[in-house]
């Protein structure tokens, strides 16, 4: 099975010489990561078997090893590992640092080490030092589980890989054993294609479906927000887009992630959310939050209430739709607004128009709790699972828990690599995209859903940093479709 290595981590490769170390570490990590006593020796002398320059490598070794670890960048120290007073240092610089370490031992037969160095026509160790080398070993591999590693393993397949994939290879087994349900939502978040819009919108809207995506959603701004991109880039009003998405489509729900109580009047609102309803044969969300961007308020002109009149606001707007969506004309009085004729025809074609809210504080959950059908939270599996458990607590009715996330999926570990090396910013450290982006394979995101899964979530919406991968996820989509 392979190992999957939370990013970032200290790697330290513990064993003889020629039982295998340098070939490990070259198969499973890129050459960048790997710190190698050998190639330093190279370095400051006159090739890797120069032992004369041994002492000035291993200075040189204990530098970089300790700037990288300094750096939070994951780090294979691949040399001997038999000097326990290195690895002991190695091990707290990492805990200091904050990062996960693991050692890991190479228990090569005696006889295979031998035979391996005495086929080698380069870099041969004498053959009294690798006798010296095979005794440290036989000693150092019972002190290293009491050394404090989070780990100690044997050479296997490994990977470095975000911390919300660490677990996912069981999850993904359980799914793959026992599958359970889930639906697919995809967040358009940013506009800066190249081609005509409205193509490229209908084209978009076109794979999504094909994909299995059950629903599209938008953000509801009016320029670009400064977590995605540039405040000048093209950027789509919300529900005017929707609109359009509904003449593109056939079958997925459309929403907001979400609408901003303070950008409209909230009557208006209902109105917009039920046209698209009826324009789209029934498949309209309406999602709605405190508002939070008051950069954009400002650009605007529109006033930027305290948090309090926010919540005040959101409250009375989650009494107020589904009065607006349901038969006659009665008045409505709440804290903050004041609608005297509720008259809203033609009424949305579903039954009940789903409401959502968007946000994970507690005074959100509460208000969704009470109000809404659908909350749309942040965070990991964990942070997940706490909330869940919080709207268990606040609320007995039924009320759906969402999870927005970035999502960058490959096929497998080489075109993940080829996408993180294409996407990632300039002077952004590879694994700390790979982290912001979600960065897995098919099967990790299978994982990772399953475990969002079974923390209570029942929808999740996918902002996906290259739309050419809509066609990867669909593979994640299928392995959900019971």
């Amino acid at each position: 099975m392979e190992l999957k290595l939370p990013s970032p981590c200290v790697v330290i490769l513990v064993g003889p010489g020629a039982s295998g170390k340098s070939a490990w570490a070259a198969e499973h990590f890129g050459g960048e990561l790997i710190v190698s006593s050998d190639r330093l020796r190279a370095l400051v002398g006159a090739g890797e078997d120069d032992i004369a320059a041994s002492a000035d490598a291993f200075a040189l070794l204990e530098e970089v090893v300790g700037q990288r670890i300094r750096r939070g960048l994951t780090t294979v120290v691949d040399t001997l590992g038999l000097d326990r007073e290195r690895r002991v240092r190695w091990l707290a610089a990492a805990r200091e640092a904050g990062m996960a370490c693991v050692a890991v031992g190479f228990d090569t037969p005696a006889e295979e080490c031998r035979r391996r160095n005495r086929e080698r026509t380069a870099k041969r160790i004498p053959a009294d030092a690798l006798t010296s080398q095979l005794r440290a070993w036989r000693r150092v591999k019972d002190e290293l589980a009491a050394e404090g590693y989070d780990d100690v393993l044997e050479p296997a397949a490994a990977r470095v890989v975000p911390t919300a994939f660490v677990e996912s290879a069981a999850a993904q087994a359980r799914q793959s054993e026992a599958p359970v349900g889930l639906r697919f939502g995809l967040q358009l978040s940013s506009y800066t294609h190249k081609g005509a819009t409205a193509e490229w919108i209908r084209e978009v809207a076109g794979r999504a479906e094909a994909a299995g995506f059950d629903a599209i959603y938008v953000m509801d701004h009016f320029r670009q927000i400064p977590q995605v991109g540039r405040a000048w880039e093209d950027f789509l009003e919300s529900w005017t887009t929707l609109g359009f998405l509904a003449a593109c489509t056939t079958r997925v729900r459309l929403g907001t992630l979400v609408s901003g109580v303070t950008y409209r009047n909230v009557a208006h609102l209902g109105k917009i959310a039920a046209t698209l309803d009826v324009l789209s044969g029934g498949r309209a969300v309406c999602g709605v939050g405190l508002a939070w961007f008051e950069a954009e308020h400002k650009a605007y002109g529109w006033p930027f209430p305290a948090v309090s009149e926010r919540y005040a606001l959101l409250e009375d707007t989650l009494q107020l739709l589904p009065v607006l969506w349901g038969p006659g004309n009665k008045p409505f009085h709440g804290k903050v607004l004041d609608v005297p004729d509720t008259t809203c025809y033609p009424r949305p074609l579903q039954d009940h128009l789903p409401l959502l809210v968007g946000g994970s504080g507690r005074r959100t959950l509460r208000l969704a709790g009470r109000y809404a059908d659908a909350v749309n939270v942040f965070g990991d599996v964990a942070a997940v699972r706490e909330r869940a458990a919080y709207l268990r607590q606040v609320s007995s009715r039924p009320l759906e828990v969402t999870h927005l996330s970035t999502t960058l999926a490959g096929k497998d570990k080489n075109q993940l690599d080829q996408l993180i090396r294409k996407l990632r910013p300039r002077n952004v450290n590879p694994e700390k995209y790979a982290a912001t982006v979600n960065a897995g394979t098919v099967d990790d995101q299978i994982g990772r859903f399953r475990e969002l899964s079974e923390a209570g979530v029942t929808e999740v919406m996918l902002s996906l940093p290259d739309l050419d991968t809509i066609e990867t996820v669909a593979d994640v989509i299928s392995a959900f479709r019971v």
